[in-house]
């Protein structure tokens, strides 16, 4: 696989790219009404989406480390997989998001775009194309049906 750094590291590193943006950047700053809701929100939908997520895998006996793909036991379809082939990734997007309206500087939304680029290109491809060496037929049926984010 392409994967060269885990996810969990991608999303700190972006989030660090995140903060030096708002920190060091001198323009892009905003502020509206309700933004502390806004982030809250965005804060508990993502922790609640990863807990339903890993307790899916957990479940499903299967495992959630993205560099160990050969371990891959199960197919989970089910649940918040229904709707997001990548619900723990989505959940990485979510507190992203959350952070950069916590930050007030709107270009950190182009950081946010690049982590999904990223992630699409270097993780969520070549996972794509082991689970559909591994599964087969009901994987790509999968595929049809879910979206790959949201």
């Amino acid at each position: 696989m392409e994967l060269k750094l885990p996810p969990a590291l991608v999303f700190l590193f972006f989030g660090l790219g995140m903060y030096l943006v708002a920190k060091f950047l001198p323009v892009g700053f905003f502020d509206f009404f309700g933004r502390n809701l806004l982030f809250g929100v965005l804060v508990v939908l993502a922790v609640v989406l990863m807990i339903i997520a890993l307790i899916q895998f957990y479940r499903a006996r299967t495992t959630i480390d993205p560099s160990k793909p050969i371990k891959t036991a199960k197919l989970v379809t089910n649940g918040v997989y229904t709707f997001s082939r990548n619900p723990m990734y989505l959940a990485m997007l979510l507190l992203l998001l959350a952070l950069g309206v916590a930050l007030g500087n709107a270009f950190n939304t182009l950081i946010a775009a690049g982590f999904v680029a990223y992630m699409n290109h270097f993780q969520i491809v070549p996972e794509e194309r082991f689970l559909l060496e591994k599964f087969g037929r009901e994987y790509k049926e999968y595929c049809t049906l879910t979206r790959r984010w949201f």
